[in-house]
């Protein structure tokens, strides 16, 4: 079956994306997921890439981490459309706006088609912003799957 998602990345891509994600976890008690979409299911085809990005958050169970620090990075690829989603806890400290200038620059990789080199990237800004401000604190343990999410 041909799919969308191999002219972006390659299985290689995903398991250098969920190692960066375990190497980024070492230094934060933040919780960090990466999604890729192919594109909207009829039922969603009205929502917003946020609400995309929030149904997913859900649905991953990235909302019951212990101190509220899970962040999505959420790709639709046939849309072009990209978004990061940061739970309560690290919204409190971190607002929107550094989040908007780490997606600008992931969606200028993107733009070059560097798609995997964007998201090693991003992992890797969004590892180092949540270390200065949730750093890793002693019986810390990997609340989270750090495999990259694909539908």
């Amino acid at each position: 079956m041909d799919r969308l998602i191999y002219n972006f990345f390659s299985d290689d891509d995903f398991l250098r994306i969920s190692n960066q994600i375990k190497e980024m976890e070492k230094n934060t008690s933040g919780e960090i997921r990466v999604a890729v979409k192919e594109k909207k299911s009829f039922f969603d085809r009205r929502k917003q890439i946020r609400q995309l990005a929030e149904k997913e958050f859900y649905k991953l169970n990235m909302h019951n981490t212990r101190d509220k620090t899970g962040i999505l990075l959420y790709l639709l690829l046939n849309e072009r459309q990209f978004y990061i989603l940061a739970d309560q806890g690290i919204h409190k400290k971190v607002g929107d706006e550094t989040w908007h200038k780490v997606r600008d620059e992931i969606q200028n990789h993107f733009q070059n088609g560097n798609f995997c080199d964007g998201l090693i990237w991003g992992i890797e800004r969004v590892g180092k912003i949540l270390s200065n401000h949730f750093p890793i604190k002693s019986g810390d343990t990997n609340e989270l799957s750090n495999k990259v999410e694909v539908k």
